[in-house]
């Protein structure tokens, strides 16, 4: 009998923890695979980790792993998928915005030899137009500037084979960007779409920050074509520069130099708020790579016995 992983990060999710995992043990019961469901909690500050640890112990085919510390969605993500043993491993959130109903049909997918089946959201309720907007203006940037297709919509609910998982794991980057990763693989790949229910309760623990920090991992972790912007940039104004000089040679020669303050500190802001972005661009990489030289662990679990 083939077996079924679903890997589900948690992070103070207390109220959701419970309805998510009956809808999960209602679906799953009614399909003929060996399954279980391993939960990564992301260092949650509420009773997420009380009830995960009493789940664990009323069930045999659900485990926990508990991070030491709040390491992010993507960092619990990635260890649920390094521990993760089915033949098939199911990647979803415990909000129930990825909703259980729709996991027969990945499984029906990947029966038909998909390795990859990855949802598509067509539509979120309940999300601001604002934020759907921004979304898919993300999307196009991160297209336009990637030479990865990140197919807009697409979410972290996805199925993925074993032997797509195996290949995922060896990607190891500490600024991860998951989704970037899975177009990379290859393999046979399934679409399901579908429209996001609101979240059975709580609020979203993607703040702004977290947002604008997806986003930025996105763009900076799978195109190099902003530092090649930035030195487009450096060459024009570097030709402005000489422009500059030339035309301050010029009238300097005829006699025809007069204080110039306005020009100077049109100039002065020009250039030096030009170098500053070249540089905050430069820097954004050059932090990456002082981060993954130092290659330190991506997470660390704290209860043990349980991993073992």
């Amino acid at each position: 009998m083939k077996t079924v992983s679903i890997v589900v990060p948690v992070y103070n999710e207390g109220d959701n923890i419970l309805h998510f995992t009956n809808a999960v043990r209602e679906v799953m019961d009614k399909q003929p695979y060996k399954w279980n469901l391993l939960f990564v909690d992301d260092g949650s500050r509420d009773n997420s980790l009380e009830l995960l640890e009493g789940l664990q112990a009323q069930y045999e085919n659900i485990k926990v792993l508990a991070l030491s510390r709040n390491r992010g969605h993507q960092i619990a993500l990635t260890c649920g998928l390094d521990h993760a043993k089915g033949d098939a491993v199911i990647s979803m959130d415990g909000d129930m915005q990825h909703p259980p109903a729709l996991i027969p049909t990945l499984l029906a997918k990947w029966e038909e030899g998909y390795e990859i089946v990855q949802t598509i959201r067509q539509d979120t309720q309940g999300v601001s137009w604002l934020k759907k907007k921004t979304s898919k203006m993300y999307y196009q940037l991160i297209n336009n500037l990637s030479s990865v297709h990140i197919r807009p919509g697409g979410s972290d609910f996805r199925l993925l084979d074993r032997r797509a998982v195996d290949a995922m794991n060896q990607y190891r980057e500490h600024d991860r960007f998951l989704r970037g990763i899975v177009t990379l693989l290859g393999f046979n790949f399934a679409e399901v779409p579908f429209v996001a229910p609101p979240r059975f309760a709580g609020e979203s623990k993607y703040s702004l920050k977290k947002m604008v920090k997806l986003a930025v991992d996105g763009i900076v972790g799978y195109s190099v074509l902003p530092l090649r912007t930035a030195f487009i940039m450096g060459i024009f104004l570097a030709f402005l520069s000489v422009c500059f000089t030339v035309h301050a040679l010029y009238v300097y020669i005829n006699g025809e130099a007069v204080s110039g303050w306005t020009t100077i500190m049109v100039c002065m802001s020009l250039f030096g708020g030009a170098q500053l972005i070249i540089l905050g661009i430069m820097g954004e990489y050059l932090g990456r790579i002082y981060t993954e030289v130092k290659n330190r662990p991506l997470y660390l679990i704290k209860n043990q016995e349980v991993e073992k």
